[in-house]
């Protein structure tokens, strides 16, 4: 039988202890009354998982195909443009397809089509940024002055202005990436970008070669009231996950829970629900969830849609 754990941070556990004596009742928290709940769907969800042979034989990426290489020192200017996918290149771009390349996953490797670096930057170029009124058209250029406005003393620092990211030079290499085979060295092209601080990465596999990642199969039953699902993870670091969780926008009370097993872990959370007037939102709140063991090759699953998540940066 495979073994099946539910964990809660610490934290939350040393809250939802004793309350002193003579003190009133209070509100058990979310991890308390969604329990059963969240336990109910994240097993009928962990049950469903079905995926077929591609899955622990092809190569099916679970993280997005621009990778950035260590940390890139971002602006906010240049971090929006990163997200957008505005660059230029200031450098002929090679158009000529590469010999096949390797995937080296933890249990071996695979032989993969590639393509050129040309077309790997037109699928990370997204087009040209919007005009951005009273900000300057290339950086450390002061706005233009307002006839009438303040002296120049509130405008004499260094601006930032609203411009893709420069690519100045590309190379071809490896980038690890989380696949439903575990963290794998993935052949990419590599820009260089003089905006940062890191290399940019989008990866070289050729969509042929690129597996699908299976259709979701949700519970047929409505998700339980207070139970929350998880949009992505934003981290892995051996057992502990960071995840973030869509909850309203008055919710409260957020507590991650997670259920796992030897072959998948299925994640969510818990909230209280506001009684008054709100909002209609969805709010991505980080959590996070320590395991038992290290996630390793075990996909991870929203309890909401039994969905895998993928490893996003945005």
């Amino acid at each position: 039988m495979r073994r099946m754990v539910a964990l809660l941070s610490l934290s939350l556990l040393a809250a939802a202890g004793c309350a002193p004596a003579g003190s009133e009742p209070s509100v058990a928290p979310p991890s308390q009354r969604v329990r059963p709940a969240f336990d109910e769907r994240a097993a009928q969800v962990a049950e469903a998982w079905r995926p077929d042979s591609r899955w622990n034989s092809g190569y099916v990426p679970l993280q997005e195909p621009t990778v950035l290489v260590g940390k890139p020192g971002f602006s906010p200017d240049t971090e929006t443009a990163f997200l957008a996918g505005w660059y230029r290149e200031q450098i002929p771009l090679p158009t000529a397809r590469p010999a096949d390349g390797t995937v080296r996953f933890p249990d071996g490797t695979l032989t993969v089509p590639l393509i050129g670096a040309a077309e790997a930057y037109r699928q990370l170029d997204q087009g040209d940024p919007p005009p951005c009124v009273g900000r300057p058209k290339e950086p450390g250029t002061p706005p233009p002055a307002t006839p009438g406005g303040p002296d120049d003393a509130a405008s004499s620092g260094p601006q930032t202005a609203c411009i893709p990211l420069t690519v100045t030079a590309v190379e071809l290499g490896t980038v690890p990436v989380r696949t439903s085979r575990g963290e794998a060295q993935v052949p990419a092209w590599l820009f260089t970008v003089d905006e940062l601080t890191a290399r940019v990465a989008r990866l070289a596999v050729a969509p042929a070669a690129v597996g699908a990642v299976p259709e979701p199969t949700a519970p047929a039953a409505p998700p339980p009231d207070g139970v929350v699902g998880a949009q992505d993870l934003r981290a892995v670091d051996g057992a502990t996950l960071t995840v973030r969780l869509g909850t309203g926008a008055c919710d409260t009370g957020t507590t991650p829970l997670v259920l796992e097993r030897d072959d998948v872990v299925v994640v969510g959370g818990g909230v209280i629900r506001s009684t008054g007037v709100c909002t209609d939102q969805l709010v991505l709140e980080p959590v996070t969830v320590r395991l038992a063991a290290p996630l390793g090759e075990r996909p991870v699953l929203d309890v909401l849609t039994g969905a895998p998540l993928r490893l996003t940066t945005g």
